[in-house]
């Protein structure tokens, strides 16, 4: 709760001012409780000798109603009742207004937090990142830590009426308000045992359902696989584990709860009745006080319980704030570095000058220097694991050198403001994935300035017009799930088009054409040797067709990298070996 207080001030006070004044509201009405008894059982005020605590709730009430000019009769009492009642309504309603937008509030700005420190991520760190974890954390994370938000704040609600309803009954008679609040002290000391058990099984949960999840979206992006070779079943064993430990965790939590319950209204109970047979027969206290003395140790001690349940949900939820809270702070201490703040541009050429990089001890670039001149079609080749994917992650700015540096027109990258750089840059992965959308949401990714003209370009410079136009519904087709309703040929295309239509200075494939067909792929060739010359091509294969299309060859091998002189040098050499 202090730590939603001071990232929500303004909203925390307003709710606080609202449930204090309807808790102050509620006491005056039940002051009136005390003189309405005493008239209606013909007991005049201030019959005892005891002025000073037996009788300063009516006193109070009778003192305000005089000094208002109202006299003290059964109907003015019962206005009192009413009209404090009707406030304390209306002050709950803008507290109970204020706590459900600000729960809204809390759980969109988790979510955005969250969402933005992962996007800020240096690209090393999100790798190592499990995106089931991630989905949890933005979905069932962020919910139980609003839950835990709401539910804190309902029991500062009911804990405000509780010391409301002490208040009035110290005024009424302070020895048995203190005893007997002191005895209910115990009882719910005894049993916030069920409060810690809920706790516990609630971190519990938060860990399963990070393990779950994650199980499940790596299960899912391989069922295709685990089905060909008729072992869904080892997925289902998996998920049926962590399902089954999750379960049992719930079920902890549920019988703490209803444990909770369950032996707090009797216990509560007994006690209530045990104070009223002290009063009345022990103590020998007026039957009006005794009255009002059980009803306000009644809905006191039933405030208390539900405080305490309350404190129990909110203490089930807590564990996922603080995870949720772990994963944006991690994310923020590996915060990607921006750059400097010199605009980027591609004139002259992309530089790698004397490179290394590796990953621990190991290093899988050693001494790398080569030159992509601008409006050139430069390929990169060479074995699998040798390099060619980093070579490229170093020219977009997701990896660092460990040595040496990366110049884009003489420029060093880290000087250069690095999302200008990245705004200058197409780029088509090797494995394409389609959003389960609308060929057109796929080529603009949402971006609402581009126009259907402006994907239309982007198809054609793809060659993926035609195809597009053959479809039912053109341009808003849906593709399906990950792309499944087109060919291979087609979402390369379209991923093409999508690295297109914001004009790029530098289209980079990462071994785009590697799954298609030799025709699929010369088609692809043939719409890239259309756009060379009007911007910078960087492409990673070991296709022949590809290479057969670029004005140079780079080849990676042993952390090195080599000049093949011309594309036919490297058909020979390819034959040779």
């Amino acid at each position: 709760m202090i730590k939603f207080a001071r990232a929500y001030p303004r909203q925390s006070l307003t709710m606080l001012f609202a449930l204090i004044t309807a808790g102050l509201v509620e006491g005056i009405g039940l002051t009136a409780l005390l003189p309405l008894l005493q008239k209606a059982i013909d007991l005049p005020t201030g019959t005892t000798a005891d002025t000073t605590t037996a009788n300063i709730a009516d006193n109070f009430i009778c003192s305000a109603l005089a000094h208002m000019g109202i006299p003290v009769t059964i109907g003015s009492l019962l206005m009192v009742i009413l009209f404090g009642a009707i406030l304390r309504s209306l002050l709950i309603l803008i507290a109970d207004r204020k706590v459900g937008f600000t729960v809204a509030h809390v759980t969109t700005d988790l979510r955005l937090a969250l969402l933005r420190a992962l996007l800020s991520t240096r690209w090393g760190y999100f790798l190592n990142q499990q995106v089931g974890s991630m989905a949890n954390a933005a979905g069932t994370e962020v919910m139980r830590a609003a839950g835990a938000y709401l539910y804190a704040a309902i029991a500062l609600a009911m804990a405000i009426q509780v010391l409301a309803y002490f208040i009035v009954a110290l005024l009424v008679s302070w020895q048995t308000t203190l005893l007997f609040m002191s005895i209910g002290s115990i009882i719910l000391i005894f049993l916030h045992r069920m409060v810690n058990t809920a706790r516990r099984a609630g971190s519990k949960q938060t860990r399963l359902l990070q393990s779950l999840l994650a199980r499940l979206s790596d299960s899912l992006q391989s069922l295709k696989a685990f089905k060909a070779m008729g072992r869904e079943n080892l997925a289902d064993e998996l998920l049926s584990s962590d399902t089954m430990k999750l379960n049992k965790a719930l079920r902890k939590q549920v019988t703490s709860k209803a444990f909770l319950r369950g032996a707090q209204e009797p216990l509560m109970m007994l006690l209530v009745i045990t104070g009223l047979y002290l009063m009345l027969v022990t103590m020998g206290m007026d039957l009006p006080k005794v009255m009002v003395l059980s009803f306000l140790m009644a809905r006191m001690l039933n405030e208390a319980g539900k405080v305490q349940r309350k404190y129990q949900e909110m203490s089930a939820c807590e564990s996922a704030y603080w995870s949720l809270q772990d994963k944006i702070n991690k994310a923020l201490e590996h915060s990607e570095p921006q750059g400097g703040d010199i605009p980027a541009s591609l004139e002259r050429g992309i530089t790698l000058d004397r490179v290394d990089f590796g990953y621990g001890d190991r290093l899988i670039l050693k001494n790398v220097s080569l030159e992509i001149p601008s409006r050139t079609f430069t390929s990169i080749i060479g074995p699998s694991g040798s390099g060619k994917t980093t070579l490229v992650d170093l020219i977009t700015g997701l990896f660092q050198p460990v040595k040496g540096r990366v110049l884009i027109d003489g420029t060093p990258l880290p000087e250069i403001a690095l999302r200008s750089w990245r705004h200058m840059i197409g780029y088509v992965p090797q494995d394409t994935i389609l959003l389960h959308d609308s060929i057109f949401e796929n080529v603009t990714l949402g971006e609402p300035s581009w126009t259907q003209a402006d994907v239309e370009k982007a198809l054609k410079g793809a060659g993926a017009w035609d195809f597009v136009c053959e479809m039912p519904e053109g341009m808003q087709t849906i593709v399906g799930e990950r792309g499944s309703k087109v060919s291979g040929g087609q979402r390369q295309r379209i991923a093409i088009a999508r690295a297109l239509i914001h004009r790029p200075q530098l289209l980079i494939l990462d071994e785009a054409t590697s799954a298609l067909d030799p025709q699929t792929e010369a088609e692809i060739c043939q719409t890239l040797k259309n756009l060379r010359g009007s911007l910078t091509i960087l492409a990673i294969s070991h296709q022949t067709a590809l290479v057969e299309v670029s004005d140079r060859v780079f080849r990676i091998s042993d952390g090195g990298v080599t000049l093949t002189s011309s594309p036919v040098a490297y058909n020979e050499t390819e034959h040779h070996q």
